[in-house]
């Protein structure tokens, strides 16, 4: 393919198993943050992945026990050196939350899924977390918004009461309490995400996998390769981003939390 970066293709492992795909953040030193490298390196993965017929199910975790992911790089973005691959940007966060495949997807959370990692979860179809993980939407704690079809995605998800605590707050809630509103589909106990996850996926890669595939365009409503509706969403999206990441307030969130220092805002 053209427009291949040079990137440190270790910051994400790909693996087959048995007709799963399974794909590992692999920055535990970062708690799994995303980065260029690990934005083009996912959004290649599912590429690939939607034109092998060998692949049935996609499992997407992180290495560790302390994070899932704790979504953007925010260090990356506050020093001016997050590189997005272009040619992946077309496919939103991590080359992720809008690459739609026909292929399902489970997201073994086996740690902290805050901000862009609950995005991440949230763009999966199905979601395995143990015992400690948890859920969570700080953005508005660092000036900015869920801008990854986070705002909109766990509004359908969950009760709107729920999910707006959630996105006003930026506050988390615990895999259980996730579990309870229909955000996760089980909870596994603790080091057990991955395997509780892929568990889920054989149960799945045992259909027919055409069957099944068109079984989860029919139920998202697929309409020229885009769930129906979500266009409209991701433009109303992107018009806020617009908006809130251009403030002075986005700029400070991230710079404050580079510097382990409380933000000031000044609501502009």
């Amino acid at each position: 393919m053209t427009d291949t970066p040079d990137v440190d293709a270790s910051k994400v492992l790909v693996e087959n198993r048995d007709h799963v795909l399974v794909l590992t953040l692999n920055r535990p030193e970062a708690r799994n943050a995303v980065d260029g490298d690990v934005w083009f390196l996912i959004g290649d993965a599912l590429e690939k992945a939607q034109d092998d017929p060998e692949v049935r199910c996609i499992v997407l975790t992180g290495a560790g026990d302390l994070a899932f992911s704790a979504g953007l790089d925010l260090k990356a973005l506050a020093t001016g050196t997050l590189n997005i691959p272009p040619r992946m940007a077309r496919y939103g966060f991590a080359g992720f939350v809008r690459h739609f495949t026909s292929k399902p997807v489970i997201a073994a959370v086996n740690g902290k899924a805050l901000g862009g990692g609950t995005e991440l979860a949230l763009a999966c179809d199905l979601i395995v977390a143990c015992e400690s993980a948890s859920f969570g939407l700080p953005e508005v704690k660092r000036g900015l918004i869920a801008g990854g079809g986070g705002v909109f995605r766990i509004t359908e998800v969950i009760p709107r009461k729920i999910a707006l605590e959630l996105l006003m707050t930026g506050e988390p809630i615990s895999a259980t309490e996730a579990a309870r509103w229909g955000l996760v589909n089980r909870v596994v106990p603790d080091g057990t995400a991955l395997d509780g996850a892929l568990a889920l996926a054989a149960e799945i890669a045992k259909n027919a996998p055409l069957a099944v595939q068109a079984s989860k365009r029919l139920a998202y409503r697929i309409v020229d390769g885009e769930p129906e509706g979500e266009a409209r969403m991701w433009a109303e999206n992107d018009q806020e981003i617009g908006g809130v990441f251009a403030s002075a307030d986005a700029q400070e969130g991230p710079r404050a939390f580079a510097e382990k220092r409380d933000p000031i805002w000044q609501g502009k």
